[in-house]
């Protein structure tokens, strides 16, 4: 099989390293890629969000299957010009990537559907913001109506912090906040079946004990021993098949990655937000433990045939991946600072580049994912933060705690 990936971060290169493990892959491309990818794939350039130039390279390929990692270019509907040009592709089309796209769309989905949620309202003005805020009372929650890069949301106790959140995001949403741990679920589905990955838990705040402000990730683990057994298959049954319906009644059937970011509330699990693609960081942990080859099951999902896959095999053990993130991120991140020590195997590259002396740089706020496995979350502990020891990056951010309330046994639900 012939694979192009489409994208550049931390989830293309952990996506990249599962497909070029799969057997039946005998020719992997990535555009446009980074230098982690590249030890995996061959470069391309290309614009990832340029619908035309991303199918003209797939034909130019000979592509069998591409696969969309990063939201932008599904909302930009790439996929939707990749299959006009008769290859299989992975990815949802540019009507049902609306799911991430657009806040307000989703909530109204999920309303139609009848799916565990937060109250919410659309606002288009800060006044309309803070009449909701008044209604929902603290912690207020506000998101970003759009894409923002996992960092359009604020949850704050603070209503001017809120209200300063509202007026620089423009239309946002004014959501309840939903109390109780978070847990990520992916489920990779043709629209109609759908194959659940392991639940995941990663950790949004900056700093060690959920401080600092909000970013795209700073670590996760899975599996989730603490997590109720049945989570997965009442995730199923009350969020992710209705969904599928609703969407298929709509006439624009999501196939794809459904991403479900959840609560666990007293009340059962709730559904925090959609996203139409892999989660990063938690690509990193759940593929490293996925036992399951990556390119079949895509494929199928691409080409409506997921109901004739076998269930998903998992490895045993856990795995923990920990971000090491720039200087002055999530503001605006310092870039050229040189990298030591991520060339070897469970380290992710996201924002790396090479400078014109060849060394590796960084390029991004997020720089690197260092990833390990082990029998058990201590082990898998243990070996990730030995890893992150070996790395050199100036000015370098990271968490210490990533999965430690889960090792002493502090998540309650």
């Amino acid at each position: 099989m012939r694979v192009l990936l489409i994208g550049s971060g931390g989830r293309e290169h952990a996506l990249a390293v599962g497909l070029a493990a799969d057997p039946s892959v005998d020719f992997l491309a990535c555009a446009p890629g980074n230098p982690g990818i590249a030890q995996v794939a061959e470069l391309h350039e290309v614009k990832a969000v340029d619908p035309a130039a991303v199918a003209a390279l797939a034909v130019e390929l000979n592509a069998d299957l591409v696969v969309i990692g990063p939201e932008a270019p599904l909302v930009a509907g790439v996929a939707d010009a990749v299959r006009a040009k008769g290859i299989a592709c992975f990815g949802p089309s540019a009507a049902a990537a609306k799911l991430e796209g657009s806040k307000a769309f989703a909530n109204e989905v999920m309303a139609a559907a009848g799916v565990p949620t937060a109250r919410s309202f659309a606002c288009s003005s800060v006044a309309e913001a803070a009449a909701a805020m008044k209604e929902l009372g603290a912690p207020y929650v506000v998101k970003n109506d759009g894409l923002a890069a996992g960092k359009g949301v604020v949850v704050t106790d603070d209503l001017d912090e809120a209200l300063i959140h509202a007026e620089a995001c423009g239309t946002v949403v004014i959501e309840e906040f939903l109390p109780g741990p978070e847990v990520s679920l992916f489920v990779i589905t043709d629209g109609t079946a759908v194959a659940p990955l392991m639940a995941a838990q990663d950790f949004k705040r900056l700093e060690d004990g959920d401080e600092g402000p909000n970013t795209g990730g700073m670590g996760a683990y899975a599996p989730l021993d603490w997590a109720p057994a049945d989570l997965t298959e009442r995730v199923l049954r009350e969020t992710v098949e209705p969904t599928l319906a609703e969407m298929r009644k709509r006439g624009t059937p999501f196939a794809g990655l459904l991403y479900v970011g959840l609560a666990l509330t007293p009340d059962g699990p709730k559904v925090i937000e959609f996203n139409a693609r892999f989660g990063d960081p938690e690509t990193q942990v759940v593929l490293a433990l996925l036992d399951t080859p990556l390119a079949g099951v895509l494929k199928a999902a691409a080409t409506g045939t997921l109901a004739e896959q076998p269930p998903l095999s998992w490895k045993d053990g856990s795995a923990i991946t920990v971000v090491i993130a720039s200087h002055n991120y999530p503001g605006v991140p310092r870039t050229g600072d040189v990298i030591t020590g991520a060339e070897v195997p469970g380290v992710i590259h996201a924002g790396t580049a090479r400078d014109a002396e060849g060394r590796l740089i960084s390029a991004g706020g997020r720089v690197l994912s260092v990833t390990a496995t082990g029998t058990d979350l201590q082990a898998a502990r243990s070996a990730a933060y030995a890893l992150v020891d070996r790395v050199t990056l100036d000015g370098a951010q990271f968490r210490t705690d990533i999965a430690l309330r889960a090792l002493n046994q502090q998540i309650k639900i």
